[in-house]
């Protein structure tokens, strides 16, 4: 049996999608499973233990070359990326995407079903139309993880347990005791990671916070303090670091997502905003500490029941917004709000 799984971005979206995965592999063992994924989030699936294949999708880069000289090139690369999604019938393809580009992707791969969530999702862009079995819609407030394992239980896979099963290497947890030591921070050392940025200004936190409960944090408990991110994040956590009274380290940029998961392992708490790497800290095990502003945490939180949210009361979270003029939701947590939660989820006490 060929199986082809539909999701393509992004980290949270990848993450949550795993149980799914997992289990469909667990109830069809000799089925060969292909996942098409963008660029963004392809570092955790390549190499999954579930995954035999893997089709990458880089839709955000032939986008940008549009209307510029390397186009031809970027078309030349669109016809070889269709002609391998075409070139196995997949006996079920599964788009747990349920947007307008994945089920783009549905249209154009060869599949005997073609299964998603029928009309009536919230947010789906008439993806139902690319179907030929069109799955019961269910409540957008049910967790991403759960409905995705929905979806399959419909068709009668057994999916009554969550594993992530993430792909982390030795390499991989080697690479990261490497970058510590160079950093001065020894495996006997308690780490508190601190992953500051998110893409939606409504997700994000004070930097002045961010850097009081640094300090705080290395004052009360005498943890280290590792800040995470991607390249783009380098300059705000380096704005961030310069606010410090103690020494931090700043690994944005210097981690695969894969190595990021290892860092992860090792952390005592994370503390977060609403993105990618929240996912992946809970999926790696990590006791998460998420601050949320404008989306909804019993949609897409930190999945599990040993993770800490913190939200502000107002009235207008979620709204669901990327942007806002006064972004309360987030501005009115307090540092002590924040210090609160993490005590209750680290061993630390003073």
């Amino acid at each position: 049996m060929n199986i082809l799984i539909v999701k393509m971005s992004a980290i949270g979206d990848v993450i949550h999608t795993f149980p799914a995965l997992n289990a469909l592999r667990d109830y069809f063992p000799d089925a060969r499973i292909t996942w098409l994924v963008e660029e963004a989030a392809a570092d955790l699936v390549i190499g999954h233990p579930s995954v035999d294949n893997v089709i990458v999708s880089k839709r955000k880069r032939w986008m940008k070359s549009l209307f510029s000289s390397s186009f031809p090139s970027a078309f030349m690369n669109i016809l070889s990326f269709i002609r391998t999604l075409r070139e196995t019938e997949y006996d079920m393809i599964i788009d747990f995407q349920g947007l307008l580009k994945s089920g783009v992707m549905v249209m154009l791969a060869r599949g005997k079903k073609k299964i998603g969530f029928d009309k009536g999702m919230e947010h789906a862009e008439c993806s139902h139309l690319f179907y030929n079995l069109r799955i019961p819609p269910v409540n957008m407030e049910i967790h991403a993880l759960k409905r995705g394992l929905m979806m399959i239980q419909s068709l009668g896979v057994t999916a009554d347990k969550v594993e992530y099963r993430l792909p982390v290497t030795p390499e991989d947890r080697r690479a990261v005791h490497t970058l510590l030591q160079k950093n001065g921070i020894t495996s006997k050392e308690k780490i508190i990671c601190i992953n500051p940025q998110a893409t939606w200004e409504t997700k994000l936190w004070d930097n002045e916070k961010f850097a009081k409960l640094s300090d705080r944090i290395q004052e009360q408990y005498g943890a280290r303090i590792v800040f995470t991110g991607g390249p783009e994040d380098r300059p705000v956590i380096d704005a961030i670091m310069s606010m410090t009274n103690r020494a931090c380290v700043n690994l944005a940029g210097l981690t695969t997502l894969k190595m990021l998961a290892a860092l992860y392992e090792q952390a005592d708490v994370l503390v977060t905003t609403d993105t990618g790497p929240m996912h992946l800290g809970a999926a790696a095990g990590t006791r998460v500490v998420a601050i949320f502003g404008s989306t909804a945490p019993w949609r897409t939180g930190p999945y599990g029941p040993d993770h800490v949210v913190v939200r502000s009361a107002i009235g207008c979270s979620p709204c669901f917004k990327r942007e806002c003029e006064h972004k309360s939701c987030t501005h009115d947590i307090s540092v002590d709000q924040v210090m609160s939660a993490v005590k209750k989820q680290t061993g630390l006490m003073p």
